[in-house]
């Protein structure tokens, strides 16, 4: 833990939540993928948002979910307070860096240039700077002037909506519901209501934003979706259950799981261990690779899936091809890597090999679940592609399946061509 980096994050969060809800399709902003992020940067010990929360109460809960310490800048105080938060976000973040010498990075999520001379003073002083901010909020004056810059909207676990699909009716999916705008305009009502700077804004009464579905822990979720049947648990011994038939019923349990759950054991793997070779100069050593885990998910254990080491888990996924070990810089600490990356042909007939496995023809929703069944490091933003729509647009464009939107399902429909 010694050679560890020890990260500090600070929210914006006005500037990421409009963000989100203006250019993102009405989407509203999730915290997870940002701590997916960092957790395979470091350890994050401190972790502060700042805002007027009076406008944002379902996304405090979700913040408070995260362990997020949630700063209170109130604005509605008789006169304009138009920059308090970020002034004390700054105040704050000076002296961490002077307080606390055992930080050795500052994450500053944020997209407004203004924080450009907090950048620039936190390298002098010798820290790493890491921004992150919605892509098309962002100044472009601040991204050069961090360590590293990463855009919401690419990040895994972030599934920006088409800009069709916020216009059509009745479509399902994360942020569906949202004004469906794709531009800077403020004329529309999102999730997230957003903090007024006029008296015409203030008369308005923010709608009521809907209460995101709870998380629930990815290394756990089938275990504790198993354990909602004692009874049928009773029936089977735990040394007689094969650990084979753990992780299929593992990976069935995530397809008949509704959308937003967390992934399978096998993809939580594959997409941390895509996001460490991407993110080091070195190779991946299985206890990077366990550390990584549990500071996604502390409740993390292998033990829950049937194995009893870390690297009996290893060597089951490496039978599958999962992933491939060979010899480490100790005993017992092999090297941990994915498999050669298909390219993007590859991918197209994976996913018409799929669609033709599931009869010629399937609707979208579902359909990516049962893609990273057969390749559980499959992403689509790793092909350069925004969500699994655009991907699924990219194959259709290609020949490999045919595209269209079928009413009576609600749901696009894929035949394998």
């Amino acid at each position: 833990m010694d050679t560890e980096e020890r990260l500090a994050v600070f929210l914006d969060y006005e500037n990421l939540a409009l963000g989100a809800r203006d250019h993102l399709g009405g989407m509203q902003f999730d915290f997870k993928p940002i701590a997916d992020a960092l957790a395979v940067r470091g350890r994050v010990v401190v972790r502060r948002a700042y805002a007027d929360w009076s406008y944002f109460d379902e996304d405090r809960r979700m913040l408070t979910r995260h362990q997020v310490e949630l700063i209170e800048m109130t604005q509605r105080m008789g006169a304009s307070r138009k920059n308090a938060a970020d002034i004390k976000m700054v105040v704050d973040a000076i002296e961490m860096a002077f307080e606390r010498e055992y930080i050795t990075t500052f994450v500053m999520c944020t997209g407004d240039s203004d924080f450009s001379p907090l950048v620039h003073k936190l390298r002098e002083l010798d820290k790493k700077v890491i921004g992150v901010g919605v892509e098309n909020s962002t100044s472009r004056l601040l991204p050069p002037a961090c360590d590293e810059f990463l855009f919401y909207d690419r990040l895994e676990g972030v599934d920006v909506p088409d800009e069709s699909e916020t216009s059509a009716p009745k479509r399902s999916g994360r942020g569906g519901k949202g004004t469906g705008r794709s531009g800077g305009g403020r004329g529309g009502r999102a999730k997230t209501p957003a903090p007024v700077e006029s008296p015409a804004e203030a008369a308005e009464t923010p709608a009521p934003a809907e209460e995101p579905a709870p998380a629930t822990s990815g290394a756990t979720s089938g275990t504790r979706r198993r354990k909602k049947a004692p009874a049928a648990e009773a029936a089977v011994e735990p040394a007689a259950e094969p650990v084979e038939s753990v992780v299929e019923t593992d990976l069935e349990q995530e397809d008949a799981a509704p959308a937003g759950e967390d992934a399978t054991m096998e993809v939580r793997v594959a997409q941390t261990l895509a996001d460490l070779q991407a993110s080091t100069s070195g190779s991946v050593t299985a206890s990077m690779l366990k550390r990584t885990l549990v500071r996604k998910d502390p409740t993390f254990s292998e033990s829950d899936y049937g194995f009893r080491t870390f690297g009996e888990f290893l060597r089951f996924l490496a039978d599958r091809d999962f992933v491939v070990l060979s010899d480490g810089p100790s005993a017992g600490d092999p090297e941990v890597a994915l498999p050669a990356q298909q390219d993007t042909e590859g991918a197209f007939d994976l996913l018409r090999q799929v669609v033709r496995d599931a009869g010629g023809s399937a609707p979208l929703s579902g359909l990516k679940n049962e893609v990273r069944k057969r390749r559980p490091d499959f992403s689509e933003k790793a092909l350069g592609y925004r969500g699994f729509l655009q991907f699924a647009k990219g194959a259709a464009a290609a020949g490999a399946v045919a595209l269209a939107w079928d009413d009576d399902a609600d749901d696009y429909l894929l035949t394998a061509s």
